[in-house]
């Protein structure tokens, strides 16, 4: 790493909003990282906990705490981003963590990597404990179009990119909201999908490149509830968030919408295969087919194996569908860790 690159900082922005379980634990990976020129920019969200204290009590002069009004995590994250000093900016969620490498390996991969503005890895999944469940988010490293994204998001998830600061001010637009212009990057429109559709502005509106690296340096928590308490809430916030890709790249959503439909309703019939939830599971597969038969076609082997299993799991015994369930949860769990190493 050269010596600019060595003096680059980051600028890490952290929403708050009753994140006193986990955060000084966060707050800790990243005080361990081996690239030390960064600023966490701490944005507390109207949390009625008293997590900003705590981050206080921690005493680090690179935490720059900013207390407002709950508006939720897009605007709070657009908040800190406008703050941010650094150039580059990477996002932490209160319950994740990092190696501590993370940093250092991006900006290195950056550096090498001109024409790339986002830099992202794989991530290895823990449970609330902070101990690993075995599986990690995996994604395609290299050759990443908005259709990629639209269907497969190879990213992940918030706490895995760094970015570039030129990248980010391209795709900046303001907007009013309660009588006031404020500026924006992630959409507050685009609930619970806002990342993909800033990943998806930032490939269609700007020339910059977003590559992966194979280095697993992110470890995010799985916490219980979630996708799998309201599964339809999280496909309405899919194609809402398609209908707002719609309006800067129409061909975008026209040539490849039900594409990306068909792998968020397989996303969808697959978590609740986790659940137990059989009948949903196989309800959200045949939806998917529906959607886009071509996916039996372009990726077979995942889509046949999602709808084989949830027929298994509905009319095999519990205790035959657990031990295949274990069997192939510990392959699965061989190969992934062969590919990140």
């Amino acid at each position: 790493m050269n010596e600019k690159t060595q003096a680059a900082l980051v600028s890490i922005i952290l929403p708050l909003y009753k994140s006193k379980k986990y955060v000084r634990q966060t707050l800790e990976s990243v005080q361990d990282q081996t690239h030390s020129n960064f600023e966490v920019v701490v944005v507390d969200d109207g949390s009625p906990d008293d997590s900003a204290d705590l981050v206080e009590s921690m005493q680090d002069r690179r935490f720059r705490i900013f207390r407002r009004p709950n508006t939720g995590s897009c605007r709070a994250r657009n908040f800190g981003i406008e703050q941010a000093r650094g150039d580059f900016i990477a996002f932490i969620d209160h319950d994740d963590l990092w190696l501590p490498e993370k940093l250092e390996k991006h900006l290195e991969h950056l550096e090498r990597s001109p024409e790339v503005g986002l830099s992202y890895g794989p991530s290895k999944l823990i449970d609330e404990n902070g101990d690993s469940i075995g599986f990690y988010q995996t994604g395609q490293l290299t050759d990443v179009t908005p259709r990629l994204v639209l269907c497969r998001n190879p990213i992940g998830n918030g706490s895995t990119p760094l970015i570039r600061r030129q990248m980010m001010n391209e795709v900046r637009y303001e907007a009013e909201r309660g009588g006031k212009v404020e500026a924006f990057y992630f959409n507050d429109e685009c609930v619970n999908w806002e990342d993909i559709e800033l990943w998806i502005r930032m490939l269609v509106l700007t020339n910059w490149g977003m590559e992966g690296i194979p280095d697993c340096l992110t470890l995010y928590r799985i916490t219980p509830g979630g996708i799998t308490d309201k599964p339809e809430q999280k496909q309405e916030a899919f194609e809402n968030g398609m209908t707002i890709v719609s309006r800067y790249a129409p061909d975008l959503i026209k040539e490849h919408g039900p594409a990306g439909r068909a792998y968020h309703l397989r996303y969808l019939a697959r978590r609740m295969i986790l659940s137990r939830e059989s009948r949903k599971s196989i309800a959200y597969a045949h939806r998917a087919l529906g959607a886009w038969p071509k996916i039996l076609v372009e990726d077979p082997s995942r889509t046949v194996v999602t709808l084989l299993v949830a027929y298994l799991q509905l009319v095999l015994p519990g205790s035959i569908y657990q031990a295949l369930e274990t069997f192939a949860f510990k392959r699965k769990a061989k190969r992934q860790m062969a590919l990140v190493g």
